[in-house]
């Protein structure tokens, strides 16, 4: 074991005993609630748990890329794929953005509050007309003197509830197709910034999914993040950051998954003898776990081709395809073993089915990711 793995399985066992003391207790009424509470961000940012690869100076600490992804894979293992989701989108997506595109002046006013989980952040993509098709954005940013007065409305937010910062997507230039795009950084206290509802869901019920309306938004040109006119191009280059780490939840959430259900096999008896000694339930937990290694094997390998800053479109396409449709079939056959128990709320593997359904749609639909790759092999 080289002493980068064992820092890193130092660092699991951090994020574990984290896990289980601070979310496990409270996780059935934050799911009831329908939001996470703001506090779990602090406790997490004063243990280091929040933008973890982000540089020291922005309030990270500077880790490799697979630190970060330890903190998504062992939530979503421990069955907490709402607090995973959230938190790839306020670690892993809009940290990111700002980092990779911000001036220095937003880097300094963002990320090190990202970092201690003081402001929370959003990404401000899909609209109630323009999900997958992204060049389909309403959302106008107009330009008014030194700043840009922004309209329109977002569904399906992450984080929306909660957020203190929201990477947006506009058009500033409605008539240019995706070459009017812009991104900005848009703080949530300014006037004519709401809220709406906190959405209800099917999963992740803990993870706060709104609407979010902009009516003439007064926002300073020095919150442009990126280039203007560029939005959908930075859009495309931090897709596969988010596509990678998606999988990392898909793996471990399956994983997760796997270990409720060889629990309960092995204890639960049916015609006198445990369910696990049945050939079926040996074959699908053999089938299971195959299947995971060899998606866990893909993962490896694209986590390292991130971190030399080679993961393509295209392969990140393809990772996230496999691997949450993976998820799906793992988490079902799991239920399965269940029997009636496994529809039941009160046993854990009803929740790893119904969270596992979404991973197949935000992030880019299944669709839409063998649209991508199959373009990358044989064009439009």
């Amino acid at each position: 074991m080289t002493v980068e793995t064992e820092e890193l399985e130092l660092f699991r066992d951090t994020v574990v005993r984290f896990l289980k003391d601070k979310v496990e207790p409270h996780y059935d009424q934050w799911e009831r609630d329908g939001i996470l509470p703001r506090e779990l961000y602090l406790e997490m940012g004063e243990a280091g748990l929040l933008c973890v690869d982000q540089p020291e100076e922005y309030g990270g600490i500077g880790a490799p890329f697979q630190f970060s992804c330890v903190v998504v894979e062992e939530a979503a293992r421990l069955g907490f794929l709402a607090l995973a989701s959230n938190l790839t989108v306020h670690s892993d997506i809009a940290a990111p953005y700002i980092l990779h595109l911000g001036t220095e002046e937003q880097k300094r006013k963002y990320l090190p509050k990202m970092a201690s989980g003081e402001c929370i952040g959003a990404i401000g993509m899909t609209e109630p007309g323009a999900g997958s098709d992204l060049q389909g954005i309403k959302t106008t940013a107009t330009p008014d003197g030194d700043d840009y007065l922004i309209s329109g409305s977002k569904t399906f937010i992450t984080n929306g509830q909660n957020a203190g910062v929201v990477v947006l997507a506009t058009k500033t230039d409605p008539k240019a197709g995706a070459k009017g795009t812009t991104l900005f950084t848009v703080e949530t206290g300014l006037h004519g910034f709401k809220r709406g509802r906190n959405l209800e869901k099917a999963g992740l019920q803990s993870a706060d999914t709104s609407e979010l309306f902009f009516d003439n938004v007064r926002v300073p040109k020095s919150e442009i993040l990126g280039r203007i006119g560029g939005g959908f191009g930075h859009l495309i280059d931090e897709l596969p950051r988010e596509r990678l780490v998606l999988a990392v939840s898909a793996v471990g959430h399956a994983q997760g998954a796997l270990e409720k259900t060889i629990e309960y096999v092995t204890q639960r008896k049916a015609f006198g003898q445990p369910i696990a000694s049945f050939q079926n339930t040996r074959f699908v937990l053999a089938t299971c776990k195959t299947d995971i290694e060899v998606h866990r094997a893909f993962v490896e390998k694209c986590n390292a081709q991130y971190a030399e800053g080679k993961l393509d479109v295209p392969t990140a396409a393809m990772i996230k395809l496999a691997t949450t449709e993976m998820e799906g079939r793992v988490t079902d056959a799991c239920l399965q073993l269940f029997g009636g128990y496994g529809y039941m709320a009160e046993y854990p593997i009803s929740r790893y089915w119904a969270d596992a359904r979404i991973q197949r749609i935000y992030g880019g639909t299944s669709e839409i990711m063998k649209e991508v790759i199959a373009r990358s092999m044989v064009g439009r």
